[in-house]
């Protein structure tokens, strides 16, 4: 669960570098460029960056992406300076009047647009600027789902009642409304939800590329781009499984095949940069209570929210420190199941349970596996003003 090149620097770092935070930009280059050969080279490729916003990460992505997908003004904002001149889709529930400005004034290529109310708000700030080019956009539609379709999702974003989207039969009055004005139809977008192996992934995308289709076909609207979203899998109890993109791509394949004239586009996030980051801490304290052991570590939820927010078991690796330069015992848990706890005063700051160890003891380092998304950037940061972790980037992409 970690490669040599993180464990070396993790048992370099100084105790005053901990909690820290490992990238591995040569494990993320070659885990993005097997996505992007997996893939038709028709597909477009997204990387959602609400997944992990780090510049690097960022960078690093740049070679294997078509875009970027964002969800806010800082995030719009943020990107462009990481990343400048990379095509741009905005999209997120409830945007503000001064989001979309900025978002037209840096020149976002694609708008994601969840509501009439938005697509009216939109219009009328695309009408300030004459002259310019039409501003793209998609409508984003909450569409139904077969009973089941969603059964594996960890997050349902759509294909029932939900504040994400329009709902089909809104979508409808939408097309008169661009006719004429600044705005140009590009065709739809539709997430509705993560967490989906590559069979349902397949069965959701092309239920959504259909209906694209054939809204259209409906309207006139000639060739289309329909993005199917993102939420491809990523199995936290099985951290040496991955998501099976070459089945995946080949699925993509066949359905741009039966929809010419469509252009597919994903945005995943987690699954491209999860597996290249690793949250590092050691071990202040390991106690027994009523018969169970708890090894306490420096850090906690509030650096990596993950396991809290997903409700399991974070996958980790013990790196022992042999030296103990105390001189009392040195307190440890030896052939049996310990549960990983943080610093703050709750029950909830738990990172894994009851796991079976060999050893664990105080002044060991644990390193976590699949830090890469979701992780800090989630994480309630301020709460009981303990210092923030260091990060650290290692290598290089090969691209540059």
């Amino acid at each position: 669960m970690i490669t040599p090149r993180v464990a070396d620097h993790v048992r370099a770092l100084p105790t005053d570098a901990l909690p820290a935070y490992v990238y591995d930009l040569t494990a993320l280059d070659e885990h993005a460029h097997a996505v992007r050969e997996a893939l038709p080279p028709a597909v477009e490729l997204y990387y959602a960056a609400k997944a992990n916003p780090d510049p690097a990460i960022l960078r690093a992505l740049a070679p294997h992406v078509n875009g970027y997908e964002v969800s806010s003004g800082g995030e719009l904002a943020h990107v462009r300076a990481a990343v400048p001149g990379r095509s741009l889709a905005f999209g997120g529930p409830g945007k503000t009047e001064a989001e979309l400005r900025l978002a037209l004034g840096l020149g976002v290529e694609r708008f994601h647009v969840e509501s009439e109310q938005e697509l009216r708000l939109l219009a009328a700030l695309a009408d300030e600027r004459p002259g310019r080019a039409p501003v793209g956009v998609l409508l984003r539609v909450n569409l139904p789902v077969a009973d089941g379709g969603l059964g594996g999702a960890a997050l349902a974003m759509g294909g029932r009642p939900s504040p994400f989207g329009l709902d089909p039969r809104r979508a409808e009055a939408c097309p008169p409304l661009l006719r004429g004005g600044p705005l140009r139809l590009l065709g739809v977008h539709a997430h509705l939800a993560s967490g989906l192996d590559a069979a349902a992934q397949l069965a959701v995308a092309a239920g959504v590329t259909s209906w694209a289709r054939e809204f259209g076909d409906r309207h006139g609207l000639g060739p289309m781009e329909v993005d199917v979203g993102g939420g491809m899998a990523v199995d936290y109890a099985g951290p040496h499984t991955r998501f099976d993109w070459a089945a995946y791509g080949q699925g993509l394949g066949e359905l741009a095949a039966r929809h010419p004239g469509v252009t597919l586009r994903i945005e995943p996030g987690r699954s491209v940069t999860a597996y290249a980051g690793w949250y590092v801490t050691d071990v202040l304290d390991v106690k027994h209570s009523h018969g169970e052991a708890f090894a306490v570590l420096r850090g906690g939820t509030h650096h990596m929210r993950t396991p809290a927010a997903k409700g399991h078991d974070h996958p980790f690796t013990v790196l022992p420190v042999e030296e103990w330069p105390r001189p009392w015992p040195r307190p440890a848990a030896r052939n049996e199941p310990v549960t990983l706890t943080g610093q703050l005063c709750t029950p909830k700051d738990t990172l894994a349970t009851r796991i079976p160890v060999a050893e664990l003891r105080a002044g060991d380092r644990v390193a976590f596996a699949m830090a890469g998304a979701y992780a800090w950037n989630i994480s309630h940061h301020d709460f009981l003003m303990h210092p923030r972790p260091t990060f650290h980037v290692l290598g290089a992409p090969a691209g540059g």
